[in-house]
Parts: structure tokens; C-alpha cells; sequence
């Protein structure tokens, strides 16, 4: 007869299958998972605690709650980005400069002619006189100013300029210029050039692409962070 420390040695180890071993892996990441939520709700919890604990937390964060609550607050401060520039502009004249106001800011349009020989980037002797003109506007003004050039849409091939981007350029550059020489700190302005990507009329007739032909002067207050 074995003994029953042979008996022992000979009965068979439990074998844990592969089925168990599956349900094994199965409960311990449901389990992983339970802990991890529990310890989400507490961090939502708010300090001090009250009886609504987690829940109440989580009844803030429903998609109802995010709309109306920054939205209601936000939209009695809304107004429009140039509200106060509208006063400050209002029955400005300056003779060839057309003043006009939108969303984005007070706009001092300048047809080309006024200022550049065609094809040229150097300002005419008027278009100097003009653009000193603007120095005491813009030196009332704290925001920030966006000089634009714009073109038509009749191609451009020379060596100075390839094309009507650099035209454009060209042509807000030398109006910065121009401003800075009469000692406006450009520092708060940009120079841009849009060639022909902002008609403002159509370019099948000679008068709309003479229109189209320009300089932008952009006022704006800077948005919040800006």
C-alpha cells in the first residue's frame, strides 16, 4: 500500500485550462476597470463633499449643461469686432481715399493710379503726398494695421516681377515704407499682397479691373490674445 505521503506526490497537480485562463483575464481587466472609474468619480468629486457626490459631478458635465451654461454668458458680451472704431472714423474725409466700415475693421481704399505708375512699385510724387496724408489717422489709432495690396487680373512677366504677388507686394511694402519714412511705428502694422484672389468687381470690364487695382489700408482692434 502507498502511504499517504506517496499518494501525495502521485495525484496530479490542477491544471488550469486555456478557457480558464481566458475567464481569469477577463475578470481581472473588468475588475481594472471598476477601480479605475471609481477613483474617476472621486476626482470629480467636489472638495468638502456633499450628498450628491460624483453624481451631482457628472450631472454638470452632460452635453445640455456645456451648451447653454458658456454660451448664455458669452453671447451678451459678443460685439463686433470694430464696434469701437465706428465713432472714432465716422465722416473722416480724405481726398482719394475711400473710408469704409465692416466686421473686421475700418478699411482706407486707395485706388493704384492714385499712387503707382502701371506695373510700377514706387510710389509717384502724389501717391507720397497721399500716404503722409494718413500719418495723423493712423497715428490716433493703437490697433493694428493691415496694408494690402491688390491687382487685377491681367498677368504680369517682368524681372522685378514674375507675376502680380509680387506686384502686390511690392506695392504694401512701399506704402509701409512711406509711412515709416514720415515716423509712424510700423511695428503694430503688416505688409500683404492678395494680386488678384480679392476682386471687389469684375474683371471683364476695363472699369472693374480698375477697381480691383488698390490699396487697403485694414484697421482693426486686436481680438483678446492677440
Amino acid at each position: 500500500m502507498l502511504d499517504s505521503h506517496t499518494r501525495q506526490t502521485l495525484e496530479p497537480s490542477p491544471v488550469i485550462s486555456g478557457d480558464d485562463e481566458g475567464w481569469l483575464t477577463s475578470y481581472l481587466d473588468v475588475l481594472t476597470l471598476l477601480i479605475t472609474l471609481f477613483v474617476l468619480l472621486l476626482s470629480l468629486a467636489p472638495p468638502g463633499g456633499n450628498d450628491t457626490g460624483a453624481e451631482g459631478s457628472i450631472a454638470e458635465m452632460t452635453p445640455n449643461a456645456i451648451e447653454s451654461m458658456p454660451l448664455a454668458s458669452l453671447a451678451a458680451g459678443i460685439q463686433p469686432r470694430n464696434a469701437g472704431l465706428q465713432p472714432r472714423f465716422d465722416g473722416l474725409s480724405i481726398p482719394g481715399v475711400d473710408v469704409s466700415q465692416g466686421q473686421e475693421g475700418v478699411t482706407l481704399r486707395i485706388n493704384d493710379s492714385l499712387l503707382f505708375d502701371s506695373g510700377r512699385a514706387e510710389l509717384t510724387a502724389q501717391g507720397r503726398d497721399l500716404v503722409a496724408s494718413l500719418v495723423d489717422v493712423l497715428n490716433a489709432f493703437d490697433g493694428q494695421v493691415s496694408v494690402e495690396g491688390h491687382t487685377d487680373n491681367v498677368p504680369i512677366a517682368t524681372a522685378r516681377f514674375p507675376s502680380n504677388w509680387e506686384l502686390s507686394s511690392a506695392r504694401a511694402i512701399a506704402v509701409v515704407r512711406h509711412l515709416e519714412s514720415q515716423g509712424l511705428n510700423v511695428s503694430r502694422m503688416r505688409a500683404v499682397g492678395y494680386a488678384d484672389t480679392q476682386p471687389m468687381e469684375t474683371n471683364a470690364t476695363p472699369q472693374g479691373r480698375a477697381a480691383n487695382r488698390r490699396v487697403e489700408l485694414l484697421l482693426r482692434q486686436p481680438l483678446r490674445g492677440e
